[in-house]
């Protein structure tokens, strides 16, 4: 578990054990753009060709320009049908109101699903749905065997519906992501598919504590755009885990020019980590935090407080929710 020590033998043997499952029946992928789904489909393509049906859905919780990139991304590095879902109204109106982030990770494993069912019945005999899982994404979930309890629910997980149509499919589901990377470079996967932070299935549902609306979305958005110029401009980007923000339930007094404003807070949260089970905070100059804030600040309508969180994993989780 854990444990890949010869690629081209990992590579082949997972090839023959999904053609020997899957067999005449058809697969429908999850893709989101990251590495994990996308290994697990260029592995499941090269095991069963068409059969395989690679899906992208917007939930409405993606980053800014994402679907597009996703899709431009899976165009112009693999040659597989992709098929481009737009749900974000289905999902954002089953999200509306709701704060706890367990229902939320839910909510969207369960809409995931759906989509991904009803989709499944216009192509035909589908028995499978693949998943780009990995093995910390299930022991967080789950308790397996052993002393350990639930920390949260990946909706691809412990956020999936109990009844399902449809049977899962996880070649990766014992890797953990510096494995899957090496995986993707022997498969000659483009660096900037190898090097892209992890993103998590809920997106930023959970990235924006309390009730998820449009409003907040898009405030973010905004803000993880920065972060992202920021840290790629100061060539972090690939020596730091993960670099986001996550908005805050709370609006605090500020001064902009003359004027007095009450607008939300921000936390940026950057870690350093190699598989994302345990992670520190990242100690980077006080220059770049404070080009990042003053950028957010001011390029960001909404708002006026960054603060930056030192917490590192465990106690704290690297997302909050």
């Amino acid at each position: 578990m854990g444990s890949v020590k010869d690629l081209e033998s990992f590579i082949q043997q997972s090839v023959k054990d999904i053609e020997e499952k899957v067999r005449e029946d058809k697969v429908v992928a999850g893709v989101s753009g990251g590495i994990d789904s996308l290994v697990a489909a260029v592995l499941t393509h090269k095991a069963i060709g068409g059969q395989l049906h690679c899906i992208f859905i917007n939930n409405g919780l993606l980053r800014k320009r994402e679907a597009e990139e996703v899709q431009n991304r899976f165009k112009d590095n693999f040659k597989i049908d992709l098929i481009y879902i737009d749900a974000s109204e289905r999902f954002l109106k089953r999200l509306k109101g709701v704060s706890d982030p367990e229902a939320k990770r839910k909510i969207v494993g369960k809409e995931f699903i759906r989509v991904f069912e009803e989709k499944a019945k216009g192509i035909g005999k589908v028995k499978y749905l693949l998943q780009g899982t990995l093995y910390p994404d299930v022991i967080e979930s789950i308790s397996l065997n052993g002393p350990s309890s639930k920390i949260k629910s990946h909706h691809n997980v412990g956020g999936l519906p109990e009844k399902m149509n449809l049977k899962l499919l996880e070649p990766l589901k014992y890797l953990y992501k510096d494995e899957v990377r090496k995986v993707a470079k022997k498969l000659k996967f483009p660096d900037e598919i190898i090097w892209r932070q992890p993103f998590p299935g809920p997106g930023l549902s959970i990235r924006v504590i309390g009730p998820v609306d449009r409003e907040r979305l898009d405030i973010l958005r905004e803000a993880d755009e920065v972060i992202k110029q920021e840290i790629k401009k100061n060539n972090l980007y690939k020596k730091v885990w993960q670099s986001f923000g996550i908005l805050l339930p709370i609006k605090t007094v500020g001064v902009m020019g003359d004027s007095r404003t009450y607008d939300f807070a921000l936390s940026l949260r950057i870690v350093t980590s190699s598989d994302g089970m345990t992670a520190d905070w990242a100690k980077i100059s006080h220059k770049t935090l404070g080009e990042i804030s003053d950028r957010i600040i001011n390029e960001v309508k909404g708002i006026n407080r960054v603060v930056y969180d030192i917490s590192s994993k465990p106690p704290a989780t690297i997302e909050w929710e």
